[in-house]
């Protein structure tokens, strides 16, 4: 029996992708699931088919992280019910890919609000209710771009740098208490993630991909599922996770032929 039966897993941005993987996982293993993400009408489809597949309980706010007061909402409505065992903070997106220079200010502003604030504002809400029960696992899905910075990732970059900073940070901070902190930092998965870099430009966001096989977000669910079903004793506090294609940012094995 998996470790995760009956207790709740509390996942942003779940409604597709890496976030979406999770949850099915989850559910594949009886967890609880409370699901976060802008999209109602995906989180509704999302859960439908878990329902249906697993009998899961599944608990739906739509909830932009970027929104305090929103996330705050949330998490009072979510801890009337229980506390989340577990945390995947998933949401996170790329906007762009240009030079610092001639970079878009919005961009950056949707990057950093998203992929640094809005970790802040969910870990501020959900932790406060796992210490003062003495239990909890938050895991954060960072990125190999918080550990090799590539040309025209810059303000990218510099978020999932930032979340492997508070990674390390928070699991000080949490020292003494029973609360396990981890980071699974992926590199090339492929997911909606290009297409939103490039603004829904499909056929760019697919040349990303192409001449060899990149990650899926199963395989990233996959390494979730592993650190959080180890015993209470061990916390994996990071770990990267690659193609076998790709061996840095900027070093993939693309088959010209493929």
């Amino acid at each position: 029996m998996s470790a995760m039966t009956g207790r709740l897993v509390l996942v942003t941005g779940a409604s597709s992708g890496i976030g979406a993987a999770c949850a099915r996982r989850m559910a594949r293993e009886g967890a609880r699931l409370a699901l976060w993400a802008r999209r109602h009408e995906r989180l509704e489809t999302l859960a439908a088919e878990l329902r249906a597949a697993h009998g899961s309980d599944v608990q739906l706010a739509v909830v932009d992280v970027r929104d305090r007061e929103a996330v705050a909402e949330a998490t009072s409505e979510l801890a009337a019910r229980a506390v989340p065992d577990v945390l995947i903070n998933n949401a996170g997106l790329a906007a762009g890919l240009d030079p610092i220079h001639s970079g878009d200010p919005d961009d950056w502003d949707r990057m950093i609000d998203t992929n640094l604030k809005g970790l802040l504002w969910v870990s501020r809400a959900i932790l406060p209710l796992m210490v003062a029960r003495g239990t909890g696992h938050v895991v954060n899905l960072g990125s190999t771009a918080g550990h090799w910075v590539y040309p025209m990732g810059n303000v990218y970059n510099a978020t999932k740098f930032g979340v492997k900073a508070l990674t390390e940070a928070m699991s000080l901070d949490l020292a003494g208490t029973r609360i396990r902190v981890s980071s699974v930092d992926p590199g090339l998965v492929e997911t909606e993630f290009a297409t939103v870099r490039f603004g829904g430009d499909r056929e760019r966001a697919a040349a990303v991909y192409r001449g060899f096989r990149p990650l899926s977000g199963d395989d990233v669910a996959d390494v979730v599922s592993y650190i959080v079903n180890l015993p209470a004793h061990v916390n994996i506090l990071e770990v990267v996770i690659l193609p076998s294609a790709q061996r840095s940012a900027t070093v993939v094995d693309r088959r010209p032929d493929s």
